[in-house]
């Protein structure tokens, strides 16, 4: 009897030690497999907006809202205004107006043009942030799936694009430096160079809020951000690297 009470006394103490590892190799094998999902969006996504796609209306599936967090900075700057478009009866009913709305420049003039520098007034600051369900993962929770549960349910995630033009020389307009004006070099790299950085937040939170999963993807883009003549009845201007078009920069 002495012998039983001890093999059970070291099996419970063994049991308790499994017990209290297993919710840590648990949690480390989720976080691993939605650091994998990221990756592997991240390639789709940053793929899609360098190179300007077109007809990838499988997005329209997977980003089921973009909300554009927009500031007039002037000599009295305005508050932030939301602007939001959603899948449906929204605006995201095809793949060039997701990609075209990524492409946002983080700073436009007042007529939506893209802008290489903001040492003017005037301008319009972008915040850009997409609402997606993951591209990647189980093929059960990936359309056709009407099962609006199964969806709701399934691994999402927060997008933030920025289009940022290249940082420049800060002492680029200063006249007593450059009497003649900017060095040309400048003014065309800044206008045709451009780093896109898609930051992931995840996971997305049925109540709205997001857990504590972080990064960040960098790329540089050579070429113009053209910007649409689409604008009609308060839709968004829409925009796309043409990586073959360069502009000069007078």
């Amino acid at each position: 009897m002495v012998e039983i009470a001890i093999c059970l006394a070291v099996i419970g103490i063994a049991l308790v030690a499994i017990i209290g590892v297993l919710p840590i190799g648990m949690n480390t094998q989720r976080d691993n497999r939605e650091e994998t999902l990221i990756n592997q969006d991240a390639t789709v996504l940053m793929e899609a907006v360098r190179g300007g796609a077109r007809g990838m209306d499988d997005l329209t599936n997977y980003v089921y809202a973009i909300t554009n967090y927009q500031t007039l900075y002037n000599p009295n700057p305005k508050p932030t205004v939301t602007f939001g478009w959603t899948n449906g009866p929204g605006f995201l009913t095809n793949g060039a107006n997701i990609v075209g709305l990524l492409s946002m420049p983080e700073f436009t003039d007042v007529n939506g043009a893209p802008l290489a520098n903001i040492t003017g007034i005037n301008y319009y600051s972008n915040h850009i942030v997409a609402y997606v369900h993951s591209l990647s993962g189980p093929a059960v929770e990936k359309p056709p799936q009407d099962n609006n549960i199964v969806v709701g349910d399934s691994f999402g995630y927060r997008v933030l694009c920025v289009n940022a033009p290249v940082a420049v020389d800060t002492n680029l307009y200063n006249t007593l430096l450059y009497p003649n004006g900017p060095p040309a070099y400048n003014k065309q790299l800044a206008a045709n160079l451009h780093e896109l950085r898609l930051t992931f937040l995840w996971p997305q939170q049925p109540n709205g809020s997001v857990g504590s999963g972080r990064q960040t993807f960098r790329t540089m883009v050579a070429g113009q951000i053209m910007q649409t003549n689409y604008y009609n009845n308060g839709s968004p201007w829409l925009y796309f690297y043409q990586s073959q078009s360069f502009v000069n920069t007078p």
